[in-house]
């Protein structure tokens, strides 16, 4: 459909997600809902293993809430639908793996969207920042997350002032896997897609589990927890055809074919 603010696109096992929304693709509560949908069928789908989120144009990636549409009545804490703000930051059970390509400007709700991601490929004239602070609000999912993910004065520093990391700082903070020119930016991220979506998408979802589970465990707590198969994901590749396989292909010297059962 033309008229949603999301585009979407299956590219075998991988699913593109495009936000829309001219002109700098900000989130109102409608696309913030729909977002919510696309990425719950994406979590449902058994077909679907990676999926990528990027924004349309060159100069956006996402400035997150829309202050417009905030002023016309969208209140700051309505129906964002399923999944929280943009779909993915309280969506449960998403065990697969996501990518955000980020072709510009990605500031407040934007980073946050980006920060849901698992990786992070950035344009070289991308920026990054979370400016909540100048209009008297919190960024509140980054005032948890970020943190986590860069240094603590970093964290801090954009946190408190609202300064603009570019594309070469940001990733020498940790805060993206790397720059990418902006011509190769979807060739790349597509390229990554591609590679995860062909390893055992059980494995993928393992992972994911573990870790999300485990950021606020003691390590032998988190460790106890798989031993004793108290992860679902862990407990299903256990007994999954997938684990026999690999142990097969491995054996035979052959590319092992996963199934994701």
């Amino acid at each position: 459909m033309t008229d949603t603010p999301i585009k979407t696109h299956r590219n075998g096992h991988v699913l593109e997600v495009t936000l829309d929304r001219p002109k700098a693709n900000a989130i109102d509560l409608k696309t913030s809902r729909i977002m919510g949908d696309v990425f719950t069928e994406f979590r449902d789908d058994p077909e679907l293993r990676v999926a990528m989120i990027t924004g349309a144009g060159e100069k956006f990636f996402c400035p997150g809430w829309d202050l417009k549409a905030a002023a016309d009545g969208d209140a700051v804490d309505g129906d964002y639908g399923v999944g929280g703000f943009g779909g993915l930051q309280e969506l449960r059970g998403l065990n697969k793996p996501v990518i955000a390509a980020v072709n510009g400007i990605c500031c407040g709700g934007g980073l946050e969207l980006a920060l849901s991601a698992d990786i992070i490929l950035a344009a070289d004239h991308a920026s990054f920042a979370l400016p909540e602070i100048r209009s008297g609000t919190v960024a509140d999912a980054a005032s948890i997350k970020l943190p986590k993910r860069i240094p603590y004065h970093i964290a801090m520093e954009m946190l408190f002032t609202g300064r603009w990391l570019d594309a070469e700082e940001a990733a020498r903070w940790g805060l993206i896997n790397r720059i990418v020119a902006a011509d190769d930016l979807m060739e790349e991220a597509r390229t990554m897609a591609a590679l995860i979506a062909s390893g055992p998408p059980l494995v993928n979802a393992a992972i994911k589990e573990i870790v999300r589970e485990a950021e606020d465990m003691k390590f032998q707590d988190a460790l106890n927890k798989i031993t004793k198969s108290q992860f679902e994901t862990v407990e299903r590749l256990y007994r999954s055809e997938d684990q026999l396989e690999g142990a097969r292909a491995f054996a035979e010297k052959r590319d092992p074919v996963w199934k994701g059962k």
